[in-house]
């Protein structure tokens, strides 16, 4: 079997990946100049991806999946797969028969992390408390509404899409004594640390009993933009949105009019928009409304996984995915190429 690594991979990386695979399994990965070693150019793959059976990958350069006749498994190391389905590669696997793995639970513990961070964050007044203590400036009157803090004792969080993520997410805040909503597509499953689980047809009635929300579900057909006027109108006003897993899931102009309008009381993101051409006009990342500068809002560029320990874990569980096949078992990661999960 030939592996192809889309990044330029370390020698200890090649060598790790090779030594969880059958003997006489060759790694390759490409050689060049390169700004981030986690892009590949297509030039420097293009005589690596015909006969490589299978691909182990952090981004894929345009081209190379239609030149990658051989190819029998692809193992993507992010957990969601909605770039892999906007770029037609869940069709391109599923006519040609490859299966297609991720890596979902790599990075949970460091998103779960970063979204308490964001819980914290909006509820403590963070960065307008720094700003002042920067600047010197006393926050007066003593507690004002504008500068008091809100409580995570006692409040209720509930969280959009129990996965890995979510699931530590629920027993983060259990340490803080909230009590935990969840919503998932199977409410019939039950989830450690979970209060009560609703249903997506159940959705705005929890909305309405939390003080934080979290978006912690995947980016699918079903739940792009799923969250705006509506969702929003049903939460209280003293609420705060978090969203740590895409930036599609939430409709930008609903929320940028809540946030403005005293209907929501702040939100965070480590994730934004994002406007492919040929999909949207203009084109482009980022909030095209400037929700990002809002001082109601806090953010980070797509940094939850930048953390001790997620890069190992990613090309851990990416090998994984091509060990378990090259042994003719069961993919535990595999995606369904429908779902798009």
């Amino acid at each position: 079997m030939k592996v192809l690594c889309l990044w330029y991979a370390t020698k200890d990386e090649i060598n790790y990946i090779k030594s969880a695979l059958p003997t006489g399994t060759e790694v390759v990965a490409p050689k060049g100049e390169y700004l981030s070693r986690f892009d590949c150019a297509y030039s420097d793959v293009k005589h690596l991806a015909p006969d490589a059976d299978a691909i182990i990958a952090l981004s894929v350069s345009d081209g190379v999946l239609e030149i990658a006749d051989k190819l029998k498994v692809f193992s993507w190391l992010h957990s969601g797969v909605d770039d892999l389905r906007q770029m037609g590669a869940l069709s391109l696997f599923k006519q040609r028969g490859i299966k297609l793995g991720n890596i979902r639970g790599a990075n949970a513990i460091a998103v779960a992390e970063q979204a308490m961070m964001f819980v914290l964050a909006l509820a403590k007044k963070t960065l307008l408390k720094d700003q002042a203590s920067r600047a010197r400036e006393r926050l007066f009157p003593l507690y004002a509404d504008e500068h008091r803090s809100a409580m995570l004792h006692g409040r209720t969080l509930g969280v959009i899409g129990v996965g890995e993520i979510g699931s530590r997410i629920a027993k983060h805040a259990k340490g803080f004594d909230m009590q935990v909503l969840g919503v998932r597509r199977n409410k019939e499953r039950p989830a450690e640390n979970v209060d009560a689980i609703y249903g997506m047809d159940e959705l705005h009635s929890m909305l309405a009993k939390c003080d934080y929300v979290v978006l912690a579900m995947p980016n699918t057909r079903e739940t792009n933009q799923f969250f705006g006027k509506a969702e929003l109108a049903a939460m209280k006003p003293s609420a705060f949105l978090i969203n740590i897993s895409r930036g599609m899931l939430i409709q930008e102009k609903p929320l940028y009019e809540a946030l403005t309008s005293d209907r929501l009381r702040g939100f965070a993101a480590d994730v934004w928009w994002s406007y492919g051409f040929g999909r949207a006009f203009p084109a482009g990342g980022w909030s095209r409304l400037g929700v990002n500068k809002l001082p109601n809002v806090v953010g980070s560029d797509d940094q939850a996984a930048n953390a001790d320990d997620v890069l190992a874990r990613n090309i851990e569980l990416g090998t994984q995915n091509l060990a378990e096949f090259a042994a003719g078992t069961p993919m535990k990661r595999e995606v369904n190429l429908d779902l798009g999960y």
